[in-house]
């Protein structure tokens, strides 16, 4: 049977702010420069959600894209959007809000509800040249 991966597309607009609590202003802002900034910045981060998995005989779907779309809804664009990730989203309460911890978190969230006969990867563009990618490794 093949494998085929189907995509779903999602956005979700959020503020964070790149810091260990642990350092000084001073070095905070020697390694992350200025997204270490005290008052926060914000990004329109496209997440792109990838399932690669053998096609249903009975539906032709490798995955309802429709249900793929209510899942990203209540999981991540729901608790994400127009928030300050530092403050309001539970998990970065001691996690740093990079794009690279934000796809994992993402990729836990949803790869509770996927089935896991179907590999996932997370696409996470934080600009539209800086993007990360997650499948689980």
């Amino acid at each position: 049977m093949p494998r085929v991966t189907v995509h779903r597309k999602a956005h979700f607009n959020a503020a964070h702010r790149l810091y260990r609590k642990d350092w000084s202003n001073e070095k905070n802002f020697e390694v992350f420069n200025k997204c270490s900034n005290e008052y926060f910045h914000g990004h329109n981060y496209e997440l792109i959600v990838s399932l690669t998995g053998e096609i249903n005989p009975d539906t032709g779907y490798v995955y309802d894209l429709g249900h793929l779309k209510q899942i990203i809804k209540e999981e991540v664009e729901e608790p994400f959007d127009h928030k300050n990730l530092n403050i309001e989203v539970e998990e970065f309460k001691n996690l740093n809000p990079t794009a690279e911890n934000i796809s994992v978190v993402i990729y836990d969230k949803l790869r509770k509800i996927i089935p896991d006969t179907l590999d996932m990867e997370i696409t996470l563009y934080e600009t539209p040249r800086n993007f990360v990618t997650y499948s689980g490794n």
